[in-house]
This record gives C-alpha cells, sequence and structure tokens, in this order.
C-alpha cells in the first residue's frame, strides 16, 4: 500500500493543494487592468495584419514576375 500512496496519492494531493493555493490568490481584473490588456491586444492584431498585408503586398509581383503571368 505505500507504493500506492507514493505514487498517487502523495502527488494528487499535493497538485490539489496547490492549485487550491493558485485559485485563491488570483483575483478578477479591475476596469483599467481590463482596458489596458484589451488595447494591448487589439494594437497586437492589427500590426500583425498590417504586416502580413505588406508582405503580401510586395510579394505579389514579385511573384508574378517569377512564374511569368
Amino acid at each position: 500500500m505505500d507504493f500506492v500512496d507514493e505514487n498517487f496519492v502523495v502527488p494528487l494531493t499535493t497538485f490539489a493543494k496547490n492549485s487550491r493555493q493558485l485559485v485563491q490568490k488570483c483575483t478578477a481584473p479591475d476596469y483599467q487592468e481590463f482596458v489596458n490588456v484589451g488595447g494591448t491586444t487589439v494594437f497586437g492584431f492589427l500590426l500583425m495584419g498590417f504586416i502580413g498585408f505588406f508582405i503580401k503586398l510586395i510579394f505579389i509581383p514579385i511573384n508574378n514576375v517569377i512564374m511569368g503571368s
């Protein structure tokens, strides 16, 4: 029975204890933090979209020259 306790029960109880402590320490973001995270996310999406757009804009003519269309 010692093998079962050492390999299964102890890790599960440790994980449960650590998970409970983590959830207790977590707090919901206030309005200002939520707005900051949302703005940063929107900025990241826009930046990646513009980068992809300009890369596509540059490589379409290059591809047409190479393929001979």
